[in-house]
């Protein structure tokens, strides 16, 4: 049965030992007077009554005084304990607030590292966040490193038991507890998946040096969780409008560039290469009797035509270099700091890629291209494409399944100067 409090509020009981603890005392002092007018046995039995109360009250007092102090002590511990608590809400809606800001991973890897620092001081961390392809963990952030923890740059599934399981785990060398295969170091750590809307999107890893790291891992459960929580949603609004973006700029079908992405980017780079003095080339691709290949096979092997050829073209170039779908079955390639020899020989290059496709397929694929540059054959980016397209026209007339140049610019020292005309 649990104890009643010292401190209750219960009225009723607060009255009743008040009253209990009065009476005692009343009869102490009545005791103790009649003791001094009293003489003989009766005189010696009201003192030994008046000291029976004294020592009763003493005691009494003693007692309840103690467990007074140690209940107002659990008090103000609780008041302590509430005062962190609220603290600590206060921080994860800041971190909460500052999260719906984070525009990719560096930025939710800040918030995340400024908040653990204050919430939880003495533990290191890392976050680790998936690739693009999923098969493999990142290391995003990391802070509060020592000689017992290194996280690794790098992490695969399904050698982490905590994404394994979708739980918590907690990896601790010294304590003989099952580790992770990427676990490095002798310190302890406890690892944390962040989930959302059923699927993971990233790992949360807290580290501790101490002796008693199990007990602390434990005390921090649930700040842990709530970190983990509150990044999980961040996360997986960046992976959405990530998604998003790349929808509004790439092409569905060959995963390219779309024809708007590239427009921007040419006035980039064309614009960047006249603040260098470099040249950017650009080459229009058009793959020969495509109409027939989807006629002949069905658009499915037209579509994966195009798929095979987008990824021989991205295979073959810089990643500097823009590929994108022009529309249907053309194509554009932007090669920044590239002059219209090295951008014709790599787009011979990329023809004989494209044509070496035709046995996988089984039927004649190849395209043609056109290659124009600025400022060699173009004076802005408005003009390169058309010229491209001219020169890409061109080698469809001479008979396709090759690259063809735009004309170069008729340069100063050989434009003739103006002439006076002399009237009489």
């Amino acid at each position: 049965m649990q104890q009643e409090s010292i401190l209750s509020p219960n009225e009723t009981v607060t009255s009743v030992r008040r009253f209990a603890v009065h009476a005692i005392q009343a009869t102490c002092t009545i005791c103790a007077l009649a003791a001094l007018f009293v003489d003989g046995p009766l005189g010696h039995s009201l003192a030994t009554v008046a000291a029976a109360c004294a020592l009763f009250t003493l005691f009494v007092g003693v007692v309840f005084g103690r467990r007074a102090v140690a209940e107002l002590d659990d008090h103000l511990r609780l008041i302590d304990e509430a005062r962190d608590a609220r603290n600590q809400v206060e921080e994860l809606f800041a971190m909460t607030d500052m999260l719906q800001a984070a525009e990719d991973h560096d930025d939710a890897g800040a918030v995340l590292m400024a908040t653990a620092v204050r919430l939880l001081p003495g533990f290191g961390g890392a976050l680790y966040v998936f690739n693009n392809s999923r098969d493999r963990l990142d290391l995003a952030k990391s802070w509060g490193l020592s000689d017992r923890f290194e996280p690794a740059a790098a992490l695969v599934p399904s050698n982490c038991w905590a994404l394994k399981r979708g739980k918590p785990h907690i990896n601790d060398p010294a304590g003989g507890t099952l580790c992770c295969m990427h676990q490095i170091g002798t310190g302890a750590t406890v690892e944390v998946p962040m989930m959302a809307r059923g699927q993971v999107f990233g790992l949360l890893l807290l580290a501790s040096d101490a002796p008693d790291a199990l007990e602390r891992f434990n005390d921090i459960r649930r700040v842990a969780r709530a970190l983990a929580d509150s990044m999980s949603l961040a996360l997986s609004n960046i992976a959405l409008r990530e998604k998003l973006r790349t929808q509004s700029l790439r092409d569905p079908l060959t995963g390219l560039y779309n024809r708007r992405y590239m427009e921007d980017a040419l006035e980039r780079y064309v614009s960047l290469g006249e603040r260098t003095g470099t040249a950017t080339s650009v080459l229009m691709i058009d793959l020969d009797n495509f109409k027939r290949v989807n006629d002949e096979f069905g658009h499915a092997k037209g579509d994966a035509v195009l798929r095979d050829v987008a990824a021989q073209l991205v295979g073959a170039l810089r990643p500097s270099d823009v590929v994108a779908r022009y529309g249907g079955e053309e194509l554009v390639v932007i090669m920044p700091k590239c002059t219209l020899e090295d951008a014709a020989d790599k787009a011979e290059i990329l023809r004989k890629r494209i044509e070496g496709l035709s046995e996988a397929h089984g039927a004649a694929i190849s395209a043609s291209f056109g290659v124009a540059t600025v400022p060699e054959t173009a004076t802005n980016a408005s003009d390169v494409v058309p010229c491209a397209d001219s020169a890409l026209y061109a080698a469809k007339q001479s008979g396709k399944n090759r690259v063809n140049l735009s004309e170069r610019r008729a340069k100063r020292d050989d434009v003739p100067a103006p002439r006076l005309a002399v009237t009489s």
